[in-house]
């Protein structure tokens, strides 16, 4: 549902929920140009910050608390009828009819049905649609049944009153209905709004729900797939977003193809009966699955050993490996080597402490970045004796972007070309360099056996053109992007593709052999030139213009240079535009077809995101959200902890639940560590008394690698510090400058005391709770004696605990201490 930036200008109103012109500052560009337009513009934030100056309202929210937000905008605009009721029933799941035996948590006390306390796991078996005779979901185009979606949604919100997001959330009654009427006003035929988040959203035990909850929201205002709407993912670095569409995750392969378990997916018979739906366009996943093995294993890859499936590592079902679970592992003794490319855990990582006690009890470490950071002198951390430290450490000097080769895909799914703009000095080589190079060797070393599990390392490639130092990214680019094995005809014999050109959809993809594609979503980011040269699209940069105003000539955003994803949603039914002001793809029915003899297709501002030649009274021609099985959008979508978010107090919190018994996310993670290691405050701790959030400065980059070095930047932060209140710093005796302590169960650092109005304490139904802020740049690295350069790390204090979908930390909200002076 991620938007593009630029269509944010496009917006009537626009809720920013984290910090973005500070954080995200060219991005905000158009925020502001979207003012400019006559927009609206909100900040939802528990700190008046610069983007609080450029906002229309700022709304003070306490951290942990963004989902009992969202569920008091859906709530208010079902009762108050502000919702697009016909995008509702047309384009959502609001009309299915749902299992009798589901309850929601307005009926359990917090809790869904099919909970088992002692597992801390759901039962899922009556989360689902009723059926018919056919196999299709009941509905209710009425949303009167009291079984549909749609009521069971709003059952589940009826306790988010506005009364209750003010005791829960301490955001004012009068400014959270200011707030609701002017989001959830711009609705229907000519309005629509946009939601930007980041990482204040995500790091929560409820991180995935949070998320959820906002995009139940748009999908009720009927915000998605239409000009001016949608939800901005805002990254927190260049390529966060092509990390992730590569996959360095554990649980997917690229372009987001399921991981295949030891267990449950012995072949890839299996893997495919099992992973591919019966509707939507992941019917296609075969495809991309088989082309993805070719592209990794070439001619080894052959239908007879099942394209190499054997030789892709298997997870266990059970098991998982996310960044917390890899640091306690480590800790434990059972990891024993560890690679760290251009990350630098032992400040940026949750529970640092941990992590670094953890680093320190490796046999081997490999850091490959460009200064020696905190992780690569790890041995010689504050506190710690080296020689007490038996990790043997390598580290390796890499090239920044401005000497390599590269793309990079940004937060509207972008990919930008970057070109070499020096040569690296010395021993100085890219990442990519150092994985092709230790891979070589690693196959020299392999090379005479004959294990099975050896195949796949053997029959790889690793080599990108003739340079022996660096590869040739361009060479890797296109190998993502997909090429014909051999050649490719069409019906009538006609050559479409010879052996070794880049393909230019992946509507192209078989699953035969005849493709290779290293991640099937960036397919058509190179293509075959009219002299034969590869086109690099990612390198293109004609900027919009009054002729496009979505900019497709700049750069190329999967999937098929698509800007707005879902669009057949901008238009109603019938096909046409739910309004002039704001179309964007319709039906033509005088359009050339894709046969001599037939008429009609999807033409306007974007390139579809749907069949062109689907007609809107065909089957499925009315069903905006392929990707899903059922074709819709989803307000019931069953989670590892609820079908719809439900708010929880965070792990460590001030004040119990109000909203039910259940205090916090029932399924969320908590890591058992030994020697203390990650203890935790308990509910309303009065050692522990104030909420903490953790947040990043304009000036500072991610653990400080890219920015303590360099003495213009460094300087801009005399020193580290702590945000606090006028009230808590007058309760505490504490005055702007300051020295104080922060600590939690797990550590403490000492910082600067910045005294400001940017926080107010929060009112919880009449209980006065503090909140500070502390950025998260500094460690015990940098240039010696110069100020801003060097600092504590703030991610000692935060706990090793994670959300229960994809494991992400809570750094966001947690409890904490702060007292005068260094104690």
């Amino acid at each position: 549902m991620t938007t593009n930036l630029i269509d944010l200008q496009y917006a009537d109103v626009i809720m920013a929920t984290s910090n973005m012109a500070e954080n995200h500052p060219v991005g905000f560009q158009w925020v502001m140009k979207a003012k400019e337009r006559g927009a609206k513009f909100i900040h939802v934030d528990p700190r008046f910050t610069r983007t609080s100056a450029a906002a229309d309202l700022h709304v003070p929210i306490r951290s942990g608390t963004n989902i009992a937000f969202f569920g008091g905008l859906i709530n208010y605009a079902i009762q108050r009828n502000l919702y697009f009721r016909e995008y509702v029933v047309a384009y959502t799941n609001a009309s299915f009819l749902i299992d009798p035996e589901f309850k929601t948590a307005t009926d359990l006390g917090g809790l869904f049905t099919g909970f088992d306390p002692g597992k801390k796991t759901y039962d899922r078996s009556s989360w689902k649609y009723q059926l018919d005779g056919e196999g299709n979901p009941r509905r209710d185009p009425t949303l009167k049944d009291p079984s549909t979606v749609f009521q069971l949604m709003r059952r589940h919100y009826s306790r988010y009153t506005v009364e209750m997001v003010e005791k829960i959330c301490g955001i004012p009654k009068a400014i959270f209905e200011e707030c609701a009427k002017l989001f959830c006003g711009n609705s229907g035929p000519e309005k629509t709004g946009t939601i930007t988040y980041a990482l204040n959203l995500t790091q929560h035990t409820t991180g995935v729900e949070n998320i959820r909850a906002l995009c139940m929201l748009q999908l009720l205002l009927g915000n998605v797939g239409r000009p001016g709407g949608g939800v901005t993912a805002l990254r927190g670095h260049a390529n966060v977003q092509g990390a992730t569409d590569l996959e360095l995750l554990y649980h997917e392969l690229p372009g987001y193809l399921p991981m295949p378990l030891r267990d449950a997916h012995p072949d890839l018979k299996t893997w495919l009966d099992r992973e591919t739906p019966k509707g939507g366009f992941w019917v296609n996943r075969p495809k991309f699955m088989v082309s993805l093995l070719k592209a990794w294993y070439g001619a080894a890859a052959t239908k007879d050993n099942d394209w190499g499936y054997d030789w892709l590592p298997k997870r266990a079902s059970a098991d998982a490996y996310s960044h917390q679970h890899i640091f306690v592992d480590m800790y434990n003794g059972i990891i024993k080597g560890f690679l760290a490319l251009g990350q630098n855990p032992a400040v940026g990582g949750p529970n640092a402490k941990l992590a670094r006690a953890a680093m320190q009890k490796l046999d081997w470490l490999v850091v490959k970045d460009i200064f020696v950071t905190e992780t690569a002198e790890v041995w010689k951390a504050p506190g710690v004796d080296p020689k007490s430290v038996k990790t043997e450490v390598f580290f390796l000097p890499a090239a920044p972007a401005a000497e390599k080769d590269g793309s990079l895909t940004n937060t509207m799914r972008l990919i930008q070309w970057h070109e070499k703009a020096v040569t690296p000095p010395g021993e100085v080589t890219s990442d990519a360099e150092f994985v092709t190079s230790l891979a070589s060797r690693l196959q020299k070393l392999y090379a005479g056996s004959k294990k099975p599990r050896d195949r796949g390392l053997l029959s790889a490639s690793f080599t990108y053109g003739d340079n022996p130092k660096e590869p040739d990214m361009l060479l890797v680019l296109k190998e993502i992007n997909g090429y014909a094995t051999q050649e490719i005809t069409d019906k009538d014999g006609k050559v479409v593709y010879k052996p070794g050109q880049a393909l230019n959809t992946f509507a192209h993809m078989t699953d035969d052999g005849k493709t290779a594609g290293g991640c099937w979503i960036y397919t058509g980011v190179t293509v075959e030139g009219p002299d034969g040269k590869l086109v690099n699209k990612a390198a293109s940069r004609k900027p919009a213009d009054d002729k496009d105003y979505l900019g497709h000539g700049w750069g190329f955003a999967w999937p098929a240079n698509r800007r707005i994803l879902y669009n057949r949603a901008s238009a109603d039914l019938s096909g046409k535009p739910w309004s002039e002001k704001k179309k964007l793809i319709w039906w033509d029915p005088a359009a050339p077809g894709n046969e001599p003899d037939k008429k009609g297709k999807w033409v306007g501002l974007d390139v579809p995101d749907f069949n062109p030649f689907l007609a809107p009274d065909a089957k499925n021609g009315d069903k905006p959200f392929i990707m899903r099985t059922d074709l819709v959008g989803a307000f019931f979508g069953p989670l590892n902890d609820g079908p719809f978010p439900e708010h929880y107090e965070p792990m460590e919190s001030p004040v119990r639940n109000l909203l039910s018994r259940q205090q916090s996310n029932p399924v969320a993670k908590v890591w058992k560590v030994p020697d203390q290691r990650n203890e935790l405050a308990e509910v309303g701790s009065t050692k522990y008394p104030y909420v903490i959030t953790t947040y990043r400065l304009t000036e500072h980059h991610l653990s400080g690698v890219m920015s303590r070095y360099l003495p213009m930047l460094a300087e801009l932060h005399h020193s580290h510090f702590a945000e606090i209140s006028h009230e808590l710093a007058k309760e505490l005796g504490i005055d702007n400058g300051d020295r104080v302590t922060v600590s939690t169960p797990r550590g403490k650092i000492f910082v600067k005391a910045m005294v400001t109005h940017r926080l107010k304490p929060f009112d919880l139904g009449g209980r006065k709770v503090h909140q500070i802020g502390i950025p998260w740049h500094w460690g015990y690295k940098g240039i010696e004696g110069l100020p801003g350069s060097r600092g504590d790390i703030t991610n000692d204090l935060s706990a090793t605990v994670g959300d229960p979908n994809v494991y992400i930390q809570e750094t966001k909200a947690f409890l904490c201490n702060v007292q005068k002076g260094e104690v």
